[in-house]
Order: structure tokens, then sequence, then C-alpha cells
């Protein structure tokens, strides 16, 4: 079998070369392209099946129009787009597979479909807030993965739930989901300690957009979890 050709975008930056390095270990895939900033994405898409775009939330746009110009599949790791860049970049879903995930870490999709049991369990008597930290220059804050869990608790629970922030030294992520009442809580918790767990849910997510028909998916699509 052929390995997948993916086209790196934001090849430059802390999580482009993440995916470079760990493609490169994979025998399943190849890296037919890298693309960063002042770089023309279209000169290169007709080399790869699959575009992988960690570049900067401005970007994702083009990348996708691209991509979609082209019948390429394309995975988003890209966060802090505001809801109409989100419709905007979604609408191409109805011509290519789309995997767009706040975090590609297999264990915060676990940790995603976990904090929903656990709210429709506790209902929403109980309080709910997420802490979430980074590493000081992470520009998002809260971050695309606080945001998804207090979009999971609404939609369970049927209200907010804060997102605190902290930005403090070279973490890569830890993310706290606290559910309380009277005389007890729970706390759920994934701590990342490197980058390459989501460079590794992401290489995989390309490999699995590849087969899929046209349409919007994110990681608990990939990993089976809906």
């Amino acid at each position: 079998m052929s390995p997948v050709k993916i086209i790196i975008c934001g090849a430059k930056g802390r999580m482009g070369r993440a995916l470079a390095s760990l493609a490169a270990a994979d025998p399943e895939l190849r890296v037919a392209g890298e693309i960063d900033l002042g770089d023309d994405l279209a000169k290169v898409i007709d080399a790869g099946d699959v575009v992988v775009d960690f570049s900067v939330r401005e970007a994702t746009f083009t990348v996708a129009k691209i991509a979609a110009a082209h019948k390429k599949a394309l995975v988003i790791g890209t966060t802090g787009h505001s809801e109409a860049e989100k419709s905007a970049v979604r609408a191409f879903g109805k011509n290519i597979p789309v995997v767009w995930s706040a975090n590609f870490s297999t264990g915060v999709n676990i940790l995603f479909w976990v904090t929903q049991k656990v709210a429709g369990i506790v209902g929403p008597s109980w309080e709910a807030e997420v802490l979430e930290t980074h590493h000081t220059a992470k520009k998002d804050a809260p971050s695309g993965t606080a945001k998804r869990l207090q979009e999971l608790l609404k939609q369970v629970r049927g209200k907010d739930a804060p997102a605190h922030a902290l930005r403090i030294g070279d973490v890569v992520g830890d993310h706290t989901v606290t559910f309380g009442t009277a005389g007890e809580r729970i706390e759920l918790t994934h701590r990342a300690s490197s980058r390459d767990i989501l460079a590794r849910g992401a290489l995989r997510a390309a490999k699995w957009a590849v087969t899929q028909k046209p349409g919007l998916y994110d990681m608990q699509d990939v990993l089976g979890l809906r």
C-alpha cells in the first residue's frame, strides 16, 4: 500500500517540526510538501493527498479553499477562530473531508468523552469549571481545548461553565474539569508533557481522513468515540 502523502502548513513552527519528524519515521506516511509564511500552497498541493494545517488562524480559510479546489483532504489543528471564520471554513466540508479538532491528543479526546459522561450523571445542580495551563507563548486564552470543554459542558448541562487560563513557563498543556457540590468534588485532568502527542494524533487523523467521504469530522470520529 502506498504511503499517504501529506503537506504540512506551518512547517517551521513547533508543531510543524514535530509533524515532519514523526511523519518521516512512519512508513505509512510521506511528507510531500512543507509550507510556511510566504510560501504558496497552490504550487505543491497536487503532490499531496492531505493537507495538515498548523499555521495561523488568518491562513486557515485560504488553506481550506485551496485544498477544496484540488479535492484534497484537510486536517486543521489551528485554533482561535471567530464563529464567522469557523463557519466559512466548515463550508468546505461539502467538498472534501475536513477533520478539525481543538486538540488531537488521544488522551484529551478521552477527557472530552468522559467530561460529557460525568456531566450527564451529576446533572446541572453540580457546579463545573475548567482550568487550563499553557506555555507563555500561546496566543489564545482560553485555549481551543478549554473552549471545547466549555461547549461540551453547556451541551449536556444547559448552562455555561467558567474557564480559567494560566500562561506559565513552558507548560505544553494541562486541562482540568472540576465538578463540585456540597461535601464532594470530582476532578478530571489531562497533562501533556510533549507536543508529540498532538502531532501523532494529527497524523493519525490525516491517514483516516483520506479514506472518508466529504464532511466535517473531529478527533472523536477518528477515534470511534461517537
